[in-house]
C-alpha cells in the first residue's frame, strides 16, 4: 500500500476518512436489515464518486473493501445492478481490487459480470426538455392572455348596468338631501378582557428533557483538540436541528471528551442526552444536544483542572433511542420544548445530579435550596431500568 502511504489529506479528509472506517465497523456488526440504509447511502454516496473521498484513494476505502467483500460475493444480479440494486458499491470494490493505488493483492476477487446490467436509468435528452419546458411555458402564456381578453368583455357588456346602479344611487341621495341627520354617538367597544398569562411550571428536575441517545459515530473535531463530534439518534422527527444517518433521524452534538475518553468507546454506544438545551456553536459547528457524564467532584480550596477521570452516564441494556428518562420521584411529566436560557433552570437543577454508593445515577434534591426539599431520586428508564455510572461513586453529573 505505498500508493496509499504517499497521500497527504487535509483535516477535513481525514474526518471523513474517519468516519468511513467508523461505517465499517458498524457494517461488520449489523444485521442485513440494519445494513440495509448504511449499503444505500453508501451506494448514493459512489454515484457520482471514484473513491470515498471523490477521487483520491484512502485507508477507508480498503476498509469499505474488506468489510463488504463477502457481503457482495453473496448478491445476485438483481441485488447488484436491479432497480433496487447498489451497482456503484460493486463497482468502487472492483475499482479498488484492481487499482495498483491501493497495491491489494488479491486471490479471491469479487466477481463482476460487466455485462450483466439488469437495470439502466434513461438518459435525459437535454434538447428535448428544454423544448418541451418551452412549449409549456408558451401554453401557459396564451391561456393567461386568453383569460384576460375574457375578463375584458365581461367588463364592457357589464358597463351600462354600472351606470344605471350609479343613477339610482344618486336619485336616492338627493331625495333625503335636506333632512336633518340625528347623530349617533359610537358605542365604546369593550376592552377585549386579557387572558392571563400561563402559570409558570413550578421548578422540578422534570423540566429537563433527558432521553436515551444512540452514538452512530463520533469524531475528532476538525478545529478543537478538546472536542469529539457525535452523531447521536435521540428518537426526534426531522427538523430544522437534525440530519439523517444510516436511515436514522439523528442530531449533532459536540462534547468535550477527546483525552477523556477514548474515540473508540464513543463508536456506536447508549448514552444519556439533554436534549431541550438552546443549540450553540462549537468552533463553528452546531450542537444540538449534551451528553451527560460523571467527574468527581472538586474538594474545596480546589480548582477544576477537567483532567478526569470521566465517565458517561449508561442507560440499562435494552434501552431503545430516545427513551423518555427521568428521576424517580419527580415524575415523568412532558418536559419544555426549550429551556430558557434566561431562566438558567439547567444551572439551577444540575448541581442535584449525582452518582451514588452503588453507581447509580440520582438526583440530590437537598443541593438544590430553591426547591425546599430533600431526598434522593434515581435516574430511570421508562422502561424501568436504572441508569449508571463505572466507578465514580459522589460524583458530579454534567
Amino acid at each position: 500500500m505505498s500508493a496509499l502511504a504517499s497521500q497527504t489529506y487535509t483535516p477535513t479528509e481525514e474526518t471523513e476518512i474517519q468516519q468511513w472506517l467508523t461505517t465499517s465497523d458498524r457494517l461488520k456488526t449489523s444485521s442485513v436489515e440494519e445494513q440495509s440504509p448504511i449499503l444505500d447511502t453508501l451506494n448514493a454516496h459512489l454515484s457520482s464518486r471514484t473513491t470515498l473521498l471523490g477521487s483520491k484513494p484512502s485507508k477507508a476505502d480498503v476498509a469499505i473493501y474488506e468489510t463488504l467483500k463477502p457481503v457482495v460475493n453473496g448478491w445476485n444480479s438483481e441485488q447488484r445492478s436491479g432497480e433496487q440494486g447498489r451497482p456503484h458499491v460493486v463497482r468502487h470494490l472492483d475499482f479498488v481490487q484492481n487499482s495498483p493505488q491501493f497495491g491489494l493483492s488479491v486471490s479471491d476477487k469479487v466477481q463482476v459480470d460487466q455485462d450483466d446490467v439488469l437495470f439502466v436509468k434513461k438518459p435525459v435528452d437535454a434538447k428535448a426538455e428544454k423544448e418541451r419546458l418551452k412549449k409549456e411555458k408558451a401554453a401557459a402564456a396564451a391561456a393567461a392572455a386568453g383569460g384576460e381578453g375574457k375578463d375584458a368583455s365581461l367588463v364592457d357588456r357589464t358597463k351600462e348596468k354600472v351606470k344605471e346602479k350609479v343613477a339610482e344611487a344618486k336619485e336616492t341621495v338627493a331625495g333625503v338631501e335636506g333632512k336633518k341627520k340625528e347623530k349617533k354617538e359610537k358605542k365604546e367597544k369593550a376592552p377585549k378582557p386579557q387572558k392571563a398569562a400561563p402559570a409558570a411550571a413550578p421548578l422540578s428536575p422534570s423540566l429537563i428533557d433527558l432521553r436515551v441517545g444512540h452514538i452512530l459515530k463520533a469524531v475528532n473535531h476538525p478545529d478543537a483538540d478538546s472536542l469529539y463530534v457525535s452523531t447521536i439518534a435521540m428518537g426526534d422527527p426531522a427538523g430544522e436541528d437534525t440530519t439523517e444517518y444510516e436511515g436514522q433521524i439523528c442530531r449533532t452534538v459536540c462534547s468535550g471528551l477527546n483525552g477523556l475518553i477514548p474515540l473508540a468507546d464513543m463508536q456506536g454506544r447508549k448514552v444519556v442526552v439533554v436534549c431541550n438545551l438552546k443549540p450553540v456553536k462549537m468552533r463553528g459547528i452546531k450542537s444540538s444536544a449534551m451528553v451527560l457524564a460523571a467527574s468527581p467532584k472538586v474538594k474545596e480550596g480546589e480548582t477544576d483542572d477537567h483532567k478526569g477521570p470521566v465517565e458517561l452516564v449508561s442507560p440499562p441494556e435494552g434501552s431503545k433511542a430516545g427513551e423518555r428518562v427521568f428521576f424517580e420521584g419527580w415524575g415523568a411529566d412532558k418536559p419544555e420544548g426549550q429551556l430558557n436560557p434566561k431562566k438558567k433552570i439547567w444551572e439551577t437543577i444540575q448541581p442535584g445530579f449525582t452518582t451514588t454508593d452503588n453507581l447509580e445515577v440520582a438526583f440530590n434534591a437537598g443541593a438544590v435550596e430553591q426547591l425546599g426539599k430533600t431526598g434522593f431520586g434515581k435516574l430511570v428508564t421508562e422502561s424501568g431500568g436504572v441508569c449508571t455510572v463505572q466507578t465514580l461513586k459522589d460524583a458530579v453529573v454534567r
